[in-house]
């Protein structure tokens, strides 16, 4: 297996530190409103790689936190006039809804920054002493000069970082480029006693913080959206491995952006969409389907017209699925046969196929494609005069590979099967009483949603084409 480490900027074979064991860390939502589609994307591909080192046999330990105190909570636990605490457990609730409704699986921990504070109080004591950090005022900063490294996860070094960098003028610092690890009390702000008075973290101390206390000094991966590149990870880097003296993380992964209609998703431009209003439309299928159609490296675009179009292509695969299962009930043959046995063998090659794509930096675009050879192959061979366990088998394989991307694991949908029968059985009634208006109208209003009702000796089947 290869991926591609950010830090080094090229693909290399993903060695764990223990043999099957991963340590992931993953940066989770600030919970202080729903998350957008871009977040949404962030946390389905990751998600998925977790899902995929799982398949491969890799114990994964996988850690996403939540950020509970900040600037932006502060500000909208003051106009909603609720505690900042009070806010933090209102959105991890409708976190936890809509990333369920995605098919997102819940990390192994989901630490929240202020049930760390005392972790967090030692690990600046410990870049004060190390010499890395210093107090002004109750404020506590991070003197980026003193690290060698800084700037190594962009490959940019500290001047040309500080020419590019926007920086809030702090005369207090001895460096326009050090970054806050504790932050004095402001009037009205949530704190918490220290050394340095009443105060509260900075926002990357937190991850560096959590990540040491739950993975240990070195993780295996640590990932996140291409925006937290720089500056979050790269002080992460900077405050961790002036602490531990050692790598804080071997490989680096970040997602790509998401485009709205070409353009980048803003309120000002009022395309800014979040997962719970696109799940009111699509479901997780049709939603992790787009977000996985492209690599996970390059930036995707996200239109109604593309999720209507995966949501074509989801049901393609599903119409192989459901085919499966009916056949599975209606063929005469049970036991597999040897000419059926080779034919299940040669099924192999996608299963093989499908890990080779994901081997490569887990390529999930070419991964599906293998998903779509695979039932094309099984549609053109797999019919009525199979046995029910070729069937089944079949099945099994487009389920298991489909799992790993956290897709096609829904049953047959129980109200449009049944909506469906239903009128199935009005128009076989219909023709019985010789009502051929209404059941030419029946099949005509099904055929307009996309469903086709086939008539076979084992009795009306219905099918959902694009």
């Amino acid at each position: 297996m290869r991926v591609y480490n950010t830090l080094t900027r090229q693909k290399e074979e993903f060695i764990p530190i223990i043999p099957g064991e991963v340590k992931m860390y993953v940066c989770g939502p600030t919970v202080y409103n729903f998350f957008h589609i871009g977040n949404g994307r962030t946390f389905i591909v990751f998600d998925t790689i977790r899902r995929y080192l799982e398949y491969r046999g890799y114990r994964v330990r996988f850690i996403q936190n939540f950020t509970d105190i900040d600037d932006k909570m502060i500000n909208k636990a003051n106009d909603e006039g609720i505690t900042v605490k009070e806010l933090g457990d209102k959105y991890i609730k409708e976190y936890y809804q809509d990333a369920d409704a995605l098919r997102i699986e819940r990390a192994t921990v989901n630490p929240r920054a202020t049930e760390y504070i005392e972790d967090i109080i030692k690990f600046v004591e410990q870049l004060i002493e190390a010499g890395f950090a210093y107090e002004v005022d109750g404020d506590v900063y991070y003197s980026t000069k003193r690290f060698d490294g800084y700037g190594k996860l962009v490959g940019q070094n500290l001047e040309d970082l500080q020419t590019g960098a926007r920086i809030s003028v702090d005369e207090r610092k001895k460096d326009p480029m050090d970054f806050a690890v504790w932050k004095a009390q402001k009037p009205g702000e949530p704190a918490w006693d220290s050394p340095w008075g009443l105060g509260r973290p900075g926002w990357h101390i937190e991850c560096s913080c959590m990540a040491k206390k739950l993975l240990g000094d070195t993780i295996d991966i640590h990932a996140g959206g291409m925006d937290l590149r720089f500056p979050h990870h790269e002080n992460e880097i900077a405050q961790s491995e002036a602490v531990t003296g050692k790598p804080f993380a071997n490989y680096w992964l970040h997602a790509a952006f998401v485009n709205v209609d070409n353009k980048k998703m803003s309120k000002s431009l009022n395309n800014f969409f979040t997962a719970r209003e696109i799940l009111e439309e699509y479901d997780a299928d049709a939603i992790r389907f787009l977000m996985l159609s492209g690599h996970y490296r390059i930036q995707i675009n996200f239109t109604k017209e593309l999720l209507d179009s995966a949501k074509s292509s989801i049901e393609r695969l599903y119409n192989c699925i459901n085919n499966l299962e009916n056949l599975t009930n209606e063929v005469k043959k049970k036991t597999i046969e040897e000419d059926e046995l080779n034919y299940l063998r040669s099924l192999d090659k996608y299963r093989d196929k499908f890990i080779e794509k994901m081997d490569d930096d887990f390529n999930t675009a070419d991964a599906i494609s293998v998903l779509f050879d695979l039932t094309r192959d099984i549609n053109n061979n797999v019919d009525i005069n199979s046995s029910a366990e070729l069937c089944k088998k079949s099945n099994e394989l487009i389920r298991e590979l489909g799992k790993s991307l956290g897709i096609l694991q829904s049953q047959m949908r129980k109200d449009l099967e049944s909506e469906i029968q239903e009128l199935i059985e009005q128009r076989q009634q219909a023709r019985k009483n010789k009502d051929f208006a209404l059941a030419d109208k029946i099949r005509d209003d099904l055929k307009s949603r996309n469903i086709i009702l086939e008539d076979t000796p084992q009795g009306v089947r219905w099918k959902k084409i694009d």
